[in-house]
């Protein structure tokens, strides 16, 4: 049988006449179908918000693609039981790695940066899947508004004290290092000003569905302020954000409405392989080298809103990061800014 092999700096990938081509990969596509073929043994990955669903998927099929994977969970438990699992099917060959981190929390994140440096791995790749959605109302460890601190802000924290480290694998190796930002359709529903940096700790106009909007709005707008920072550096390392799909997962589990929303819709749902294809093709495929700033659904390059592709308002949530992750005096001042106005409205 002849095979093709198509050689990348993200490995072989090997096209059997009866594959699929990467045009033809699709929602129905799986992770291990747009993966197949592919030898990653060379690369270190990240993946946050591993212990289930599509990032379970995903570590899992980095790990039989060869890839060393370390997984950054707030339930190390949890985490150690995905580890065992990838290792009893993947083998001796597998390499992963547990590292506490709760994603919410700015400490959190900074232990876990110095826990992995003490490795001395390599990083070429970064997923940033952990997620929560439409929970009410509340405040992180740092008094960040919740679903902003978790699904953004904190990867947001994570990619910039990563970032030398793959900055300096890139160079050292020659291979193109990758982040990848998880998303949602859901950035399309969020509040009337995108994100509403001056209002983001206020209760009052709270929407815990445009908040879950703004946050995975936000987290394309880091994607491509980003990918526009690294191309200006000429770094050899590419950002691009991605919907998943709809996949029934515990992202529900704050909202009765919403899991009951779910189970009924269950047949019209993608599977947790196939909610996993997209990040996975984006993450290791050799047909996206040098793409970057991309917004992908489907395994496709997809379409936005207008606020999603403005450089401005990123350009402004890149300042407005900086100075919340930066400042713990700011932190504080938001917690004692809200009990201000729990106290007055009590």
């Amino acid at each position: 049988m002849h095979i093709l092999v198509y050689q990348s700096q993200w490995g072989a990938f090997e096209a059997l006449p009866s594959q699929k081509r990467k045009t033809g990969f699709g929602s129905s596509s799986t992770a291990e179908e747009v993966t197949e073929g592919l030898n990653e043994s060379h690369i270190t990955a990240i993946v946050t918000g591993a212990t289930s669903g599509v990032g379970r998927e995903t570590a899992r099929i980095l790990a039989l693609r060869g890839a060393q994977v370390v997984i950054g969970a707030r339930n190390v438990e949890a985490a150690n039981q995905v580890k065992e699992a990838i290792l009893q099917e993947a083998g001796a060959r597998a390499r992963v790695h547990v590292i506490e981190l709760d994603i919410s929390s700015f400490q959190s994140v900074r232990k876990f940066v110095l826990s992995f440096k003490s490795k001395s791995l390599p990083l070429n790749l970064l997923i940033n899947n952990a997620g929560i959605m439409g929970c009410p109302f509340s405040l992180s460890a740092d008094g960040i508004e919740l679903q902003f601190a978790t699904n953004y802000l904190g990867h947001f924290l994570l990619t910039n004290l990563l970032l030398e480290k793959m900055k300096s694998t890139a160079a050292e190796s020659g291979i193109e290092g990758r982040i990848v930002n998880v998303s949602s359709m859901f950035h399309k529903y969020t509040y009337d000003t995108g994100i509403r940096m001056h209002k983001i700790n206020e209760e009052s106009g709270y929407s815990s569905y445009k908040a879950y909007g703004q946050s995975k709005l936000a987290m394309i707008l880091h994607s491509n302020e980003l990918a526009r920072r690294l191309t200006q550096e000429n770094a050899n390392i590419t950002v691009n954000s991605l919907h998943p799909g709809a996949v029934p997962t515990n992202l529900s589990r704050h909202s009765n409405i919403l899991a009951f929303a779910t189970s009924l819709a269950s047949v019209f749902l993608k599977s947790i392989p196939q909610g996993a294809a997209t990040q996975c093709f984006v993450a290791l495929h050799p047909s996206l080298n040098k793409v970057s700033g991309k917004y992908f659904s489907d395994c496709k390059e997809a379409k936005t809103t207008g606020f999603a592709k403005d450089p401005d308002l990123a350009e402004r949530l890149w300042q407005f990061s900086i100075h919340l992750t930066a400042s713990k005096r700011l932190s504080k001042t938001f917690r004692e800014r809200n009990e201000s106005l729990a106290n007055s409205n009590s």
